[in-house]
């Protein structure tokens, strides 16, 4: 497809995008969204499937999940709330959906999740139980896309990250997904919170909006290996601050942390999502 032809779609792909992330407490059709788009239902989708792997309706439901396991472990919501704000009908219609993705119901999720292990390791301090080891990389040069607000949402500025590497025939099998995060949210409110949704490149080259250049600093890096939801990580970080670094004798470089991702939530089920932390190190 023509470069200018592709320029127009890229467009259509980033409204689309920002509206689903907008509006998941809503009904999110493929009528609706192909509005948005301006194009029939029946060319929206398979261009939409032709870019992100799946069809819109397994984008709303994996997205709504991934709130919703966020949700059960970082607040105090009742399930029942969770499930209409995930568009269900019923709870037992969102047990055995969520049950299904995440391998537990709901309510053994929030009470026995991974994000149980680091939580009842970091109470114990326990400094050996979990995957770290000490690498030293090389600088990584990156491509970017700004996110503001919750670290949960970067998931739209990875949309617009891939979408536009598509549609400007940018995408290399080659790159690797980096998210870098700036801020601490035990710090900083949940919506002035700075990231980055990046990949890998080969060298800095032209990077027009939404693209921006970043750069991770070479150097002493501990990395810890996270298998799991996303939702459950910020436990692994509390770990990793409050138990593994006292008791590995090191001391943190000024520099930024950030996370490698090993495999896309697109392929996997959320159980078996992979993510290397990176913490620098002098």
């Amino acid at each position: 497809m023509a470069g200018g032809a592709w320029a127009t779609y890229e467009r259509r792909l980033h409204h689309v995008s920002a509206y689903i992330y907008g509006h998941l407490d809503e009904e999110l059709n493929l009528d609706r969204l192909s509005e948005i788009a301006c194009l029939s239902p029946h060319h929206w989708h398979r261009i939409y499937r032709a870019v992100h792997g799946e069809t819109l309706a397994a984008t709303v439901k994996r997205l709504r999940l991934q709130r919703a396991a966020a949700e059960l472990v970082q607040t105090g919501l009742s399930v029942e709330a969770i499930a209409r704000r995930s568009g269900y009908p019923n709870v037992q219609s969102f047990n055995r959906t969520f049950r299904a993705v995440y391998g537990l119901p709901p309510a053994r999720y929030r009470k026995e999740g991974s994000h149980k292990v680091f939580e009842t390791a970091s109470m114990e301090g326990n400094a050996v139980m979990y995957d770290v080891d000490l690498r030293t990389i090389e600088p990584l040069t990156l491509a970017g896309v700004a996110h503001s607000g919750s670290y949960m949402g970067i998931g739209e500025a990875f949309e617009t990250l891939y979408a536009t590497l598509f549609a400007r025939g940018l995408l290399r099998s080659e790159m690797e997904m980096i998210g870098i995060y700036l801020d601490d949210p035990e710090l900083v409110e949940t919506d002035k919170l700075r990231s980055f949704a990046c990949v890998t490149i080969n060298d800095e080259g032209p990077a027009e909006a939404p693209l921006t250049p970043q750069r991770i600093d070479g150097g002493n890096y501990a990395v810890l290996r996270h298998r799991g939801p996303y939702a459950d990580m910020p436990r692994a970080y509390q770990w990793l601050y409050g138990t593994w670094l006292p008791n590995s004798g090191r001391e943190i470089r000024d520099s930024v942390m950030f996370e490698k991702y090993l495999n896309n939530p697109r392929e996997v089920a959320p159980t078996e999502l992979l993510t290397e932390i990176y913490l620098p190190l002098k």
